[in-house]
């Protein structure tokens, strides 16, 4: 098969382009090229990069021409510039589907949030649900799947809490109660997704995708720490005192420790869909659990956070 990947540098969509090169299958990388986490995602055999934003409708539609399916991984989880949770979440889909439309895909898998949903208050919740609504209206073959905390080597929770364990034994968990989560390896999403794709499953649902422990988030983050033989204490801070840290993080790292849509996340906790979402089918249950051989698989090589880890250095440096 012919597939393409919208966000095809990002965390979820290289594990998912890795796979599917694995089996045989021909894939379009469709990215802006600005994440270079992962140089080797773009050489990888059968594969085609192709440059490209999700603004331009005709250029989207040229790219996914002769692809059977589209897997929609592009998004952000902060505001930056002109990437806005509009322009990327809902204008971003509202163009992948026209050229989709256009190119005669048969299938698209489009990667949301678990709790995405509408008149919540959070403009990335929103976002992701207005884009989900308009992929269930698309008339196309779809399946979106609702993800809850995705993890693994190269993404950003892990790759946090190592940085800031190795910089500081402190860690404040959000809200003043328990929140829970489930983390979710990226190799069971790649699977969900795989089969969505490959072979056409999860027709028109959408699903909920969690792992299969439940945590609260603070016992997650102790085992995170105790995984790389670092002592972690945690304690409790209000809701508002994240936010105002995630607001100052936005501004001033490059990627940011915490982001407001992050915080709004912890908050809620992360082990129920909002609506409710249809049940995946025994066999695609994720069955990866957050083990400490597994979060020592996904941690980055011992680093502390330094000055390259700010904008304003960032910014100098290329200068």
């Amino acid at each position: 098969m012919k597939i393409a990947i919208t966000g095809a540098t990002g965390f979820v969509g290289r594990y998912l382009a890795r796979a599917l090169v694995a089996e045989g299958h021909e894939v379009v990388l469709l990215a802006r090229g600005r994440d270079r986490r992962d140089e080797g995602v773009r050489q990888l055999p059968h594969a085609t990069f192709v440059p490209i934003g999700l603004d331009d409708e005709a250029q989207l539609a040229s790219a996914l021409a002769g692809c059977d399916a589209v897997a929609h991984c592009a998004g952000i989880n902060r505001e930056l510039g002109q990437q806005t949770y509009r322009r990327v979440h809902v204008e971003g889909t509202r163009h992948v589907v026209a050229a989709a439309r256009q190119a005669g895909v048969g299938k698209l898998v489009f990667v949301s949030f678990l709790r995405a949903r509408p008149d919540c208050g959070s403009p990335y919740h929103e976002s992701k649900w207005a884009a989900e609504e308009l992929v269930r209206a698309s008339g196309l073959d779809y399946t979106i799947i609702k993800a809850g905390m995705i993890y693994g080597q190269g993404d950003h929770m892990l790759d946090h809490l190592s940085q800031w364990f190795h910089t500081a034994p402190l860690l404040p968990t959000v809200g003043m109660a328990d929140k829970f989560v489930r983390p979710l390896a990226v190799a069971d999403m790649v699977a969900i997704m795989r089969a969505a794709l490959v072979e056409g499953r999860l027709s028109r649902q959408t699903v909920a995708a969690l792992g299969p422990d439940e945590l609260t988030l603070g016992d997650a983050v102790r085992q995170v720490g105790r995984a790389i033989d670092r002592r972690v204490i945690t304690f409790r801070l209000p809701v508002w005192l994240h936010y105002a840290a995630a607001w100052v993080f936005e501004r001033t790292m490059v990627t940011p420790l915490l982001a407001l849509a992050q915080a709004r996340i912890l908050a809620e906790g992360v082990i129920e869909p909002l609506p409710a979402a249809d049940s995946l089918p025994a066999d695609l249950l994720p069955t990866t659990h957050f083990t400490d051989d597994q979060i020592r698989r996904g941690v980055p090589a011992p680093g502390r956070f330094g000055l390259k880890d700010c904008r304003c250095f960032a910014r100098f440096a290329k200068a």
